[in-house]
């Protein structure tokens, strides 16, 4: 297996040159650093991570907390985790997955142990335990979520309130006078997930400015629940009804109901869901979704941390990032036209 000595002595320079190439931490000229990069990849040279931590007193690895609690939707979660590991490994960094088994006292350990540089905090509710320990560490945190208090706190999230403004305003224009939304699970309610809030804020905001009569309905994963709440809405809907589910396995159960009643998405009634979009085109009638972006939240959520680790100051950092959400427009939603001909 190659070493650092290996590749000063292809590119002929001194070892400590390669070292100064790979942590940055002293100028190089461009054709120097190329000469060393050439060499790395003509000797297929990956540096030690056991001594490069001891060198630069970092680990190199990003701790992502994760809870594994039974109503999280696990294919949404790992699309979150699928994203922030390739691009940390980008930036030339590991994930190391932490569960809450442990609470707060988990992120204690693994920073007092040195076993990450810093870490990735989801699923953030409202009044969450974890939040005092983040912001007492000296190592970056941030939080892909916002909670009530975010003061000294870095934070990321989707555009939940742009969310439900824009599903309410793509069914009004439709012709949709009367909306069904369907709500999260009760456990996910009660978790007071700051997410949910800002979407009913969102969805209220667009309903009274454009005159629309909005229906909350309880939301869960049993066919009767949503049985019940999708008749509520029915009873009260004059015309073609329409709904909004903005979570995926509410949304899932929603369309069964829907089936049984004979109404179709896209004919005689309208749709707006919550999917990836291979999912989404999946359907038999291919669903309009309102479209969270996870991919690139959990992006940014990387980029910043590896930008305030490349920084080198210590915390507590304060910030707020939300990236926009999008309507992505599929075959679910009766357009004015269909309307007629129907």
């Amino acid at each position: 297996m190659p070493t650092s000595k290996d590749v000063a002595l292809a590119a002929g320079v001194a070892q400590s040159t390669v070292s100064y190439v790979l942590s940055g931490k002293r100028p190089i000229s461009e054709k120097t650093r190329k000469k060393v990069e050439a060499a790395i990849e003509q000797l297929t040279y990956h540096p030690n991570a056991g001594a490069r931590a001891l060198a630069s007193r970092r680990t190199h690895v990003i701790g992502l907390v994760i809870p594994f609690i039974p109503e999280l939707h696990m294919a949404s979660l790992m699309e979150f985790v699928s994203s922030i590991a390739s691009t940390a490994r980008k930036h030339d960094h590991d994930i190391l997955l932490v569960t809450e088994d442990e609470g707060a006292n988990g992120l204690r350990r693994v920073v007092g142990q040195q076993i990450c540089d810093g870490l990735i905090l989801m699923q953030v509710a409202g009044e969450d335990e974890r939040l005092p320990i983040a912001r007492s560490l000296k190592v970056p945190v941030v939080l892909i979520g916002i909670p009530r208090d975010p003061s000294d706190l870095v934070c990321i999230d989707a555009d939940f309130e742009l969310a439900g403004q824009l599903a309410v305003n793509d069914l009004a224009a439709a012709g949709h006078s009367t909306i069904g939304v369907i709500a999260w699970q009760p456990e996910v309610v009660e978790r007071q997930v700051n997410y949910v809030e800002r979407f009913v804020r969102g969805t209220n905001q667009a309903a009274k400015e454009l005159g629309v009569k909005l229906l909350h309905v309880v939301g869960g994963t049993d066919l009767g629940t949503i049985s019940k709440s999708v008749d509520e809405v029915l009873a009260q809907t004059k015309g073609q009804p329409a709904f909004i589910a903005p979570e995926g396995i509410v949304q899932e159960i929603l369309l069964r109901t829907l089936s049984a009643r004979g109404l179709t998405p896209g004919t005689n009634v309208s749709v707006i869901g919550s999917a990836s979009p291979g999912m989404a085109e999946l359907y038999p009638v291919p669903l309009s979704t309102i479209d969270l972006r996870p991919r690139e939240v959990s992006r940014r959520a990387v980029e910043i941390i590896c930008g305030l680790l490349e920084s080198g100051s210590e915390g507590p950092h304060e910030s707020l990032e939300l990236v926009p959400a999008t309507i992505t427009h599929r075959s679910s939603v009766i357009r004015p036209d269909q309307a007629k001909a129907s």
